[in-house]
């Protein structure tokens, strides 16, 4: 029989696997009475594992949800699936999702063994995934760049700037950032004695000196309006529209690119985050259904303008 510890690890395992068990069943694979059963099965809940019980013919054990989330028991297939997913749903673009998934991804990454790691890199290297539109980022340097600002930890890593030589670089960092389908870190480099924003797909190597800071002022609204101003990228737009049309007709169309909330049965409100006005205008076009500009006041004109243009095309074959 094997030892107590192990023996609930491989109970718990089980139950996260099976829907149901019975109790003889559950006995049966751990090698134990059921009186014994019982008491790992309590063991688990004193550990704060909502294990579930009922009684007669069809009676037995399941994991049911509970009110805090309790460590979970993965194999390796199951731990780099994880990664790889929370990866690509932290490059979703939807709102606040870089910032969750970030974290959890710092979580998991940390606890993966080092061959793990390696295929986890190399899956969302390989993959074309329509959530990470932009290039991909390995595991390992998006957590340890992540944690090193949580931890408010100096970084040294190498880094090659587009068209240079690569450099060695030392910073505070201070925010990452995902804009675009690129992820960015916003730091204040030591050796420029300025205030840099650093592409993670062109950053190796990272590793924290063990040495803390204390933060400074950053000269930007926040780290996004920075990576901005740096890159010279326009500020988007946030258009918000009323279509008369079902939600679902418009989500076939408009897909992941916006936000579609219903507001009954034949109409839907549509937001659109874009630096350019003419995706959302064509978007909608492609809807084929009446619409409601409801901000901002750019986007009507810049759909007045179209529409004029359009109607001017029809004279020459009138």
């Amino acid at each position: 029989m094997a030892n107590t510890s192990s023996r609930t690890l491989r109970l718990l395992s089980l139950l996260q696997n099976h829907r149901h068990w019975s109790g003889s069943e559950l006995a049966d694979r751990l090698g134990v009475s059921e009186r014994t059963l019982r008491r790992d099965v309590e063991r688990l809940r004193e550990l704060g594992y909502p294990v579930g019980a009922t009684r007669g013919t069809d009676g037995g054990y399941q994991l049911a949800p509970g009110a805090v989330l309790p460590p979970l028991l993965l194999d390796d297939e199951e731990a780099v699936a994880l990664a790889v997913g929370v990866g690509d749903a932290a490059q979703s673009g939807i709102a606040g999702m870089d910032e969750v998934s970030l974290r959890a991804l710092t979580k998991v990454v940390r606890v993966l063994p080092p061959r793990l790691r390696v295929r986890v890199d190399v899956l969302r290297a390989m993959t074309l995934s329509a959530a990470a539109s932009g290039p991909v980022v390995a595991a390992g340097v998006l957590t340890a760049v992540a944690q090193a600002c949580r931890d408010q930890e100096r970084l040294r890593f190498g880094y090659t700037a587009r068209g240079s030589a690569r450099t060695e670089r030392e910073v505070e960092p201070h925010r990452v950032v995902a804009l675009r389908g690129r992820w960015y870190l916003v730091a204040y480099d030591l050796g420029r004695h300025d205030w840099r924003s650093f592409r993670l797909d062109r950053l190796t190597d990272p590793a924290a000196t063990g040495s803390r800071f204390r933060p400074r002022l950053l000269p930007a609204e926040d780290a996004v309006a920075f990576v901005q101003a740096a890159s010279g990228a326009p500020a988007p737009y946030t258009v918000e529209v009323l279509v008369h049309a079902p939600a679902a007709r418009v989500r076939q169309v408009v897909g992941r690119w916006g936000t579609i909330e219903p507001v009954d049965q034949d109409r839907c409100r549509l937001t659109m985050t874009s630096t350019s006005l003419d995706w959302p205008a064509q978007a909608l076009g492609n809807v084929g259904a009446e619409f409601e500009i409801l901000a901002p006041a750019e986007f009507a004109a810049h759909v007045r303008e179209w529409g004029a243009r359009f109607v001017r095309a029809t004279r020459a074959t009138a």
